[in-house]
């Protein structure tokens, strides 16, 4: 379908596998609903995923989780569990999985560019016995995400070739503001930049499970 300024939208199941093809059947048959032991080691040393939520209405929220390597537990072969620790309070993500449990988690392990995914069912859990599994620097969580587990399976690592994101000489931190400087800018304009450097400044990671 073209809409304005010659946008060609595709609107169809069909139109979108004319366009794409078929996946492959090692592509279309490698999901699978428990945990192999390779991806309990990946889990192991995942220290970073991103979960991706979607309210009732259909708004959707993406949150990265990061603790060191092995943060989420392994419950069983078809359970993990998520901490969360101290962050902003907005609570978007959690506030989606009141209204719908499904959720999208993407493990990433530094290094490498494949990655696991993991799609199920969330519920949010306030207390559990394997809590104590989830201390960090003394910090026991006041929340965990309980995911019961419908897919898992590994992705390919074409995204992150393309990207080159492990690839250090590739890197260019400071084309960007500071982290001071956008907060300044669209989020805290009555502080004084100064304040700001010192907040994020290399005391902000004594903070993190404050």
């Amino acid at each position: 379908m073209e809409t304005a300024a010659g946008i060609v939208e595709i609107t169809s199941g069909d139109e979108l596998r004319e366009l794409l093809g078929r996946p492959t059947p090692q592509a279309a048959g490698k999901v699978r609903t428990r945990l192999h032991e390779h991806d309990k080691q990946w889990l192991a040393q995942s220290p970073f995923c991103l979960v991706a939520t979607s309210a009732a209405d259909g708004s959707c929220d993406v949150s990265p989780k990061g603790d060191p390597p092995g943060f989420t537990v392994v419950l069983d072969d078809t359970t993990i569990a998520v901490p969360e620790r101290p962050g902003n309070r907005r609570a978007d993500g959690f506030h989606n999985i009141l209204s719908n449990p499904q959720v999208g988690l993407i493990y990433l392990v530094p290094g490498r560019g494949d990655t696991l995914r993991v799609n199920g069912r969330a519920r949010l859990v306030r207390d559990a016995p394997f809590f104590d599994r989830m201390v960090v620097k003394g910090h026991r969580p006041q929340l965990a995400v309980l995911v019961e587990i419908d897919e898992v399976f590994f992705h390919c690592s074409k995204a992150f070739l393309r990207s080159g994101l492990w690839k250090p000489e590739t890197w260019n931190p400071d084309a960007l503001p500071s982290r001071a400087r956008i907060s300044k800018s669209l989020e805290r304009p009555e502080d004084a930049l100064e304040d700001l450097e010192r907040y994020y400044g290399p005391q902000y990671a004594g903070r993190l499970y404050d």
